[in-house]
């Protein structure tokens, strides 16, 4: 038995760390956290400082009893997670759990994972820090307080089966507003002005730009017109140097931003990545808000630089974190070897430790050097002048490596500088081409994931720990939906000045096309204006910036936890009970008009099974008719035209094949009814156009991607493609169809016949033993054999009349009562029955 037990969060990080120390080691993995706070109840007794009641989870405490006994064996144990709040409360409950004493317990922490970080975390270890353990608590308690108290309000008064969180709300608002931003924006037309003119010299071309913008099309016109004959002369000319610097390295923030403008990763996917990169030793810690590196690491960079480019490309420079609230000790996320540009693994891997390596090595190289030269050049028939701007690169610097992207949606609206022909001041230009184009003013940007995780920083919400859950969570509880959507067609005026004439031409353009942007849902605009309304605290943007604030104050020991929790508590309490006494029934509910028909009124609310339009009142003898929204429309805009469109689904169609047809709309969008198969729509189709011969055609694709492709032992084969790509199925049996060895839309009988038999063999080697009635079944895993119990997978005990490890032999034998009794060692209320819970009172009449 090793002498030291280390402990980390992962499997990877366990592996990687096992191969630098010696065998008087052994590296063990918590898998995360080893328990949380008990579910079902809150498990918080506010009464006793807020104390926590926490539990192990069932599929934990086979992992729990094993460490226990490793520990206990052990001389010194090594707690050795991440170095924030959350990897600090992980080994506080692994101390905690597993009865570990102070004096044989040391907790080390390092933000990179190689060999020389270990071994000089082994040589100045400390003990655990309570501040960042109860900066963790109080946040985990706080939040829980938040979502048990908050959903039921959310259930009795908006919907069932909600919830809401603290810092999810407030993502929630932004995402709202900013949608209604754009609801509500008007926008102006005004006219630009460019012009193209030659030097005379040749093809030599200049382009300029005027300046300022005219309002109207006859003041554009007019412009264009006075121009006709007009002389054109540089009338200033200036030449002047001009620098740029590289972006700090990357924080978490600004890794997800820029991992989603160059890579188009999701803040979450950027996420994973990274964590794969730090576990196998690559790159450093990549939950930080800070941008410095370490003397080593500038040491590293400069030797890199230096070698790969030169002495000239090289220029130290120190960044100052600007977050006030930057996390304890951490660095920049940097390679942890400078000297490594590239690494193995999969391609997402590889990209996104190349925009780290990029990053860091250009944060310490020199400025890139331009000469820019701006020109005005002015018409002898008007008094206002263009503009034509050039720069000329004299020096690369750290653009050698990378240049930082933007998220400026109106650079298409700007000339970049081009390099100009030699020029100067009082040299006549010669017109080739002048334009007057009308354009439109924008509204503000939805968000993306990158650039809400930038407003979340810019307005101190959150922690880089926190980003990424809080994107998935708003997304994951239908609040928010991250999705493409079509522009719509505009047209647009443009005059063109060419061959000694003005010509007016009418255009048209594609605006207001979306890629990848966060849109609130008709359920998740209820839900903000409610807890707007009634529980202003959770979503303003001041306050939740200063319970992060507050959060900092105690893992640095300036607040009291339970203090603090006690001062947010109490006034949010009194806010819950009070809007469940007072609070109305929140849906959206907008009054349309009335139906032409019946002349009764058209509403658009949120109903129990989504977003709705109803003819009728509630009240009134005559029940309402209802109709769902399709998914394009939003409670927020449709209009009562629209509504009344709904009214005409569902329609019957003449049968096809002797099965009735019915085009209408239900809970996951528009669909064709074939008999009795639902057929959905392709995304964007109207429903109210599809034809008799539309649906046929669609029933027939159905058929066709039904069909079979070929048949193996006499059943049927089908093809398709889901979640996790293509795919073959026979007999129930799904099939994954790698894209190596095999063209999918290809796939020959003898494709199939090796796919199919190898899947079989598969699945015949995988179950040892099964009880089906019981949900049981012992199964051979990817490291050796183990017990499923309905969706839990649980270890298998050694035979205890061996004291071995059961053979393939023993368990085809194994008795089921034995492996109930293992799984109740380690679900302990696995086979009691739930109780029956208690007859509901009959509700007591109240007196007239």
């Amino acid at each position: 038995m090793a002498k030291n037990l280390l402990i980390v969060e992962s499997p990877a990080k366990a592996k990687t760390i096992e191969g630098y120390l010696g065998k008087d080691f052994l590296v063990k993995s918590s898998y995360g956290h080893i328990r949380d706070l008990a579910k079902g109840d809150m498990a918080i007794d506010i009464e006793n400082d807020f104390a926590q009641k926490y539990e192990v989870p069932a599929d934990k405490k086979a992992l729990v009893a094993e460490l226990k006994k490793l520990a206990k064996a052990a001389e010194m144990v090594w707690l050795a997670s991440d170095e924030d709040r959350e990897g600090e409360a992980i080994s506080w409950h692994l101390f905690e759990t597993l009865g570990l004493k102070q004096e044989k317990t040391k907790r080390i922490v390092f933000h990179e994972i190689t060999k020389p970080a270990i071994l000089k975390a082994i040589d100045s270890p400390r003990t655990i820090d309570y501040n960042l353990v109860n900066a963790q608590q109080a946040r985990r308690v706080l939040d829980r307080l938040v979502g048990f108290e908050l959903s039921p309000v959310l259930w009795k008064k908006v919907k069932p089966s909600l919830s809401a969180g603290r810092v999810q709300s407030v993502a929630v608002r932004l995402i709202v507003d900013r949608e209604r931003e754009v609801q509500h924006f008007n926008a102006t037309a005004a006219y630009k002005i460019t012009a193209q003119f030659t030097t005379g010299k040749g093809k030599e071309t200049v382009k300029a730009e005027l300046p300022q913008r005219f309002e109207s099309e006859a003041d554009a016109e007019k412009y264009l017109k006075d121009c006709l004959n007009a002389r054109f002369d540089i009338t200033s000319l200036e030449t002047k140097p001009a620098k740029r610097n590289p972006a700090a390295p990357f924080t978490t923030s600004t890794l997800q931003q820029e991992a989603s403008r160059k890579l188009g990763f999701s803040v979450a996917r950027t996420m994973q990545v990274a964590q794969r990169l730090y576990e196998a030793g690559k790159i450093t810690y990549m939950r930080t808000d800070s941008v410095n590196l370490s003397e080593t690491a500038l040491n590293a960079a400069a030797a890199e630089i230096k070698s790969a480019y030169g002495n000239q490309y090289h220029q130290q420079r120190v960044y100052k974190t600007k977050s006030a609230g930057a996390q304890e000790a951490h660095e920049a996320i940097r390679p942890t070897y400078f000297d490594k540009h590239s690494v193995d693994g999969d391609i997402s891997e590889k990209r996104l430790y190349d925009l780290i390596w990029k990053r860091s090595i250009a944060s310490q190289m020199s400025e890139a050097l331009f000469e820019k030269t701006t020109a005005q050049i002015t018409a002898s028939t008007r008094k206002e002048y263009l503009v034509a701007e050039g720069e000329v690169l004299k020096f690369d610097g750290f653009l050698k490596v990378y240049l930082e992207s933007t998220d400026d949606e109106d650079s298409d609206d700007k000339e970049s500088s081009s390099i100009l022909p030699p020029l100067a001041k009082g040299q006549e230009l010669f017109l080739k081409e002048m334009q007057a184009t009308e354009r439109f003013s924008r509204p503000p940007a939805r968000y993306t994931e990158a650039s809400l995780v930038k407003k979340l920083e810019e307005l101190g919400i959150g922690r880089p720990s926190t980003y990424a859950p809080t994107i998935s969570t708003v997304q994951n509880r239908g609040y928010v939906v991250k999705e493409d959507r079509d522009g719509k067609q505009r047209n647009y005026t443009s005059f063109v000045l060419a061959d000694g004439n003005v010509k007016k031409e009418i255009k048209s353009e594609i605006t207001g096309a979306e890629k990848s942007k966060l849109f609130p849902t008709d359920i998740g605009e209820v839900v903000n204006d409610f807890l707007v309304e009634h529980f202003k605290g959770i979503v303003d943007f001041n306050f939740t910036a200063k319970v992060e604030k507050e959060f900092d104050e105690i893992a640095q020991g300036l607040q009291e936890w339970t203090k603090m929790l006690h001062s947010f508590y109490n006034p949010f309490h009194s806010e819950v009970e009070t809007t469940l006494e007072n609070a109305e029934r929140a849906t959206g509910e907008r009054l349309l008009g009335t139906d032409p028909a019946s002349g009764k009124n058209v509403y658009t609310k949120v109903g129990k099974f989504g977003p709705l339009v109803q003819i009728g009142e509630l009240d009134e003898e005559e029940k309402p008719t209802y109709a769902s929204l399709m998914r394009n429309q939003s409670v927020a805009t449709i209009t009562l035209e629209e509504a009344l469109e709904l009214f005409k689904l569902p329609f019957s169609l003449p049968d096809f094949e002797g099965k009735e047809v019915l085009v209408g709309v239900g809970r996951f969008g528009p669909y064709v009814k074939w008999g009795e198969t639902f057929i959905s729509l392709p995304k964007n189709e109207d429903p109210l156009s599809v034809t008799y011969e539309r649906a046929g055609q669609i029933i027939q694709e159905k058929m066709d991607a039904d069909a079979p492709i070929a048949y193996y032992e006499g059943l049927g084969v089908t093809k398709g493609k889901g979640r996790f790509g293509p795919f073959i199925k026979w007999n129930d049996l799904f099939i994954n169809v790698p894209a190596k060895g095999y063209d999918f839309e290809n796939l020959s009988q003898a494709d199939i016949d090796a796919l199919i038999s190898k899947k079989v063999e598969k699945e015949a080697n995988r179950y040892i033993k099964t009880w089906d009635e019981e949900k049981i079944s012992i199964e051979n895993g990817r490291w050796g054999p183990f017990i499923r119990f309905g969706k839990l997978m649980l270890k298998l005990r050694n035979n205890e009349a061996t004291k071995q490890k059961y053979t393939a032999e023993e368990l085809a034998d194994v008795d089921l009562e034995v492996i109930k009794k293992m799984i109740v060692e380690q679900v302990p209320n696995a086979f009691e029955k739930k109780k029956k819970a208690p007859a509901k009172k009959k509700a007591v009449a109240k007196k007239k």
